[in-house]
């Protein structure tokens, strides 16, 4: 075997890092190519795959080369507690495209209009993923596959469509925006190929998304509170379209 090092150097520029033992265990689960995956304590990390995550015990060990804690640090910008540390290949735009347009979609796709906070971010694609979205949109100059953002989503970004696209490019199906001036989305049932979209953390929506949109929802909120999180909101949203399907 190659030395580790050299290998993670070779696909360092291109590929998406995962950071910590949750991240590689959530990629492997979804079909990421891992080139190389380092760890400072094998034993522990096998030990820990063995408990939590026994269906990908095989692939890790296969997988996970030891390197001196001194080296691992100048491979990972903030090293995680587990000391785990992985490459993967990132799916291609062509293939994230084809996913988000395929039709008839079973699931919404979750858009972000201009988003700003990358752990925010990678917070959405973590819930999008838990309840089967088919994929996570962004608009604006964030990146979601920033690895800040992949670190917040632990890895997830490979369970679901993951892109950034203009609000021209927005997948097909009918727009369903929040904004507290919107209908109360309790009365409203959100139909499987919806797109869900959300605004800033700061501005909310953009001028171009209201354009596009269909339906302006709002979330149930007590009078004098001003806002949601970002996910949270995602939460319920996503809640309210499982629980009415």
């Amino acid at each position: 075997m190659s030395d580790p090092v050299i290998r993670w150097r070779e696909h360092a520029t291109t590929a998406v890092l995962l950071d910590g033992f949750h991240a590689l265990k959530h990629a492997l689960r979804f079909g990421a190519d891992v080139p190389v995956a380092v760890t400072t304590g094998r034993r522990a990390a096998l030990a820990l795959a063995e408990e939590l995550a026994p269906d990908v015990h095989k692939a890790l060990d296969a997988l996970l080369t030891e390197v001196p804690e001194a080296v691992y640090a100048t491979l990972v910008p903030r090293p995680h507690p587990t000391g785990v540390a992985a490459l993967a290949v990132r799916p291609s735009r062509e293939d994230q495209l084809r996913a988000l347009a395929h039709t008839p979609r079973t699931a919404p796709v979750v858009v972000l209009d201009n988003p700003r906070n990358l752990g925010n971010a990678g917070a959405v694609i973590r819930l999008a993923a838990g309840f089967g979205a088919t994929g996570v949109v962004t608009t604006g100059t964030l990146d979601p596959w920033h690895p800040t953002v992949v670190r917040g989503g632990a890895g997830l970004h490979f369970a679901t469509a993951v892109e950034r696209l203009g609000v021209d490019e927005l997948p097909p199906g009918p727009v369903f925006a929040l904004d507290p001036e919107g209908d109360d989305i309790r009365g409203v049932r959100l139909p499987d190929d919806a797109v869900l979209a959300f605004g800033s953390e700061r501005s909310g929506l953009s001028a171009e998304l209201r354009a596009r949109t269909d339906h302006l929802l709002s979330l149930p909120m007590r009078p004098q509170v001003s806002s949601y999180n970002l996910a949270t909101s995602v939460a319920m949203t996503l809640y309210h379209w499982s629980a009415t399907v």
